[in-house]
């Protein structure tokens, strides 16, 4: 499924101006069809998928318990 920029904008929940900047940086893949440039909305699954381990591993490293320091002494 192709998206024009503004459809890939909200898409991404980002600004318009970056994704035309990206494209024109090649880091995005996009058709250019004479009149608009259109962007495959699959090419950002990866990208999702990563975004959601990511998210993932954060959650468990801030759910896991701080051990205790054995160096510290109670010096009431």
């Amino acid at each position: 499924m192709y998206l024009t920029i503004k459809e890939t904008a909200e898409y991404l929940e980002l600004p318009e101006e970056y994704i035309e900047q990206k494209i024109r940086q090649n880091r995005i893949r996009a058709v250019h069809d004479g009149q608009q440039y259109l962007v495959n909305k699959n090419q950002f699954q990866r990208h999702f998928e990563e975004m959601e381990q990511y998210r993932i591993m954060i959650q468990e490293y801030l759910n896991e318990p701080i051990p205790e320091d054995p160096d510290v002494k109670d010096e009431d």
